[in-house]
């Protein structure tokens, strides 16, 4: 049950909690924990946001790095070995692409991220990991 087990942070907290889900899961079940940011730049890319000396993706890209980082010392003090990624696009089309290409059997995310405009115009990203994926989908739902 469960051997490659896939958890997509954004650094909420309920990604946290699905964090902390997907690492019990690991260690119930002898999988491998997969943990996936996405960094989502649309049409920033190359743009540099006001008081930044880096371009928006460079920004994003540190900030999903730091995401995967700490689901690695979090899964490393509960003793689970963990495969990090950051990706780069839209969060439902990236985790879904990873989730492929690991073959998951299960994706564990929060039920609400951190939100934004492309959330409320075009749905939350564990709705539509959960209506496109074709594996297990564990939405865990945080404290508020």
């Amino acid at each position: 049950m469960y051997e490659r087990i896939l958890v997509a942070t954004d650094g909420s907290k309920h990604a946290e909690a699905a964090a902390e889900r997907a690492i019990e899961l690991a260690n119930l079940t002898g999988g491998t924990l997969h943990a996936i940011s996405v960094a989502e730049t649309g049409i920033l890319g190359s743009i540099r946001l006001p008081g930044e000396s880096a371009s928006a993706e460079e920004v994003f890209s540190k900030e999903a790095e730091g995401h995967v980082a700490a689901v690695e010392e979090r899964a490393a003090a509960n003793d689970v070995n963990v495969i990090s990624e950051v990706r780069y696009g839209a969060a439902v089309e990236a985790i879904l692409d990873y989730a492929s290409d690991i073959d998951a059997e299960v994706v564990v995310l929060g039920s609400r991220g951190r939100g934004g405009i492309a959330q409320v115009m075009l749905g939350s990203v564990a709705e539509g990991v959960a209506r496109y994926g074709e594996m297990d989908v564990l939405v865990v739902h945080g404290e508020d």
